[in-house]
């Protein structure tokens, strides 16, 4: 019989469980009722406190915790996963995707003897576990199934909804770990200030930057500093989160000129990330099916184009603005500002 463990960790403010952790638990609650598998939750903290919040789930909850794993660093949490699924003899471990877990999967996976997949959208099966990912590159969507155990799988997030479950006092169990020698002290976070944040996975509207924000325009000039303040004054007024095609975060490497606040971390589309938010604008981007495949997830796609035979209107947006961007998002921050 398979045994599943769900990992789970803190949040950045350090009082609650992170919401990709709450998806994952969502995930081995509908997972462990249809294998008719037990289901253990373990926790990565400061506190094992926090883990009572789980304590309506009826799962085996098992905490590893302490100031060492107060703050997200390899080598405290490869062991305190490895301790986690070792003390619940896990065959199957859910693992939340994210900066903290997904960075130690493989490790973790490797200490044990077993096998990992990433990016994992879903999960099907009722007689044995089958997982599904898209491999984007070649625009298809795998199901895979293994024999191999155990077998870790990091579940992307939005793919889930998250747990809620009234609190509890529930049996926490202890696991102890045997801490390897750290060569590392965290000493602080250094974060933008949030009106300066560009990336912002929760919220309902994506908001797109195409390469067209950095060409010549009807004047014939470029007009960079002027897209940027209009970029960022929508960002602000609508609390967006910003995505880029491939096209645009690369000229910075040719030479051409860029957005200031752009890296690759904005990237979606065929080989950067795939956003699930509620909306998605796409701004002077031609709706090429690379960047286009990272819209999967969208519910409701825009597009602003000049171009009336853009990509975005064969099919692969519900609406098409034929206009330039540059006047439409400068009309829409002053609609926004007058809004208050």
């Amino acid at each position: 019989m398979e045994k599943i463990l769900v990992l789970t960790h803190l949040d950045e403010t350090g009082s609650a469980l992170s919401r990709a952790s709450l998806e994952a638990v969502t995930a081995g609650l509908e997972l462990a009722t249809r294998l008719g598998a037990p289901l253990g939750i373990g926790f990565v903290g400061s506190d094992a406190a926090i883990a009572n919040s789980l304590a309506a789930t009826g799962a085996r909850l098992l905490a590893v915790s302490g100031e060492a794993f107060a703050q997200p660093r390899y080598a405290t949490d490869a062991a305190a996963c490895e301790a986690l699924c070792r003390a619940a003899d896990a065959t199957i471990v859910l693992v939340p995707a994210g900066a903290r877990f997904s960075r130690v999967a493989a490790g973790v996976a490797y200490r044990l003897g077993g096998v990992v997949d990433t990016h994992i959208t879903a999960l099907g099966g009722t007689e044995k576990l089958e997982a599904t990912r898209w491999f984007y590159r070649q625009r298809v969507e795998a199901v895979i199934s293994r024999s191999a155990r155990p077998w870790v799988i990091v579940l992307d997030a939005g793919t889930h909804a998250a747990y809620v479950g009234a609190p509890g006092n529930a049996n926490v169990e202890q696991v102890a770990v045997e801490l390897p020698a750290t060569r590392t002290t965290v000493s602080g976070i250094r974060a933008p200030k949030q009106d300066e944040q560009t990336i912002r996975p929760d919220a309902r509207m994506l908001f797109v930057a195409g390469a067209g924000w950095t060409k010549k325009q009807p004047d014939g000039q470029i007009h960079v500093d002027d897209a940027a303040k209009l970029i960022l004054g929508f960002l602000r007024a609508t609390n967006a989160s910003l995505g880029s095609s491939k096209s645009l975060v690369d000229q910075g490497g040719e030479g051409q000129s860029v957005l200031p606040f752009l890296t690759h971390m904005n990237q979606i589309g065929q080989t950067g990330a795939t956003p699930r938010h509620a909306k998605g604008l796409s701004t002077c981007c031609h709706g090429e099916e690379p960047h286009v495949v990272g819209w999967r997830f969208i519910g409701e796609r825009r597009a602003i184009s000049l171009d009336p035979n853009c990509g975005w209107t064969r099919g692969k947006a519900d609406v098409v603005y034929v206009a330039d961007a540059f006047a439409v998002i400068a009309k829409l921050n002053e609609m926004l500002s007058t809004k208050g």
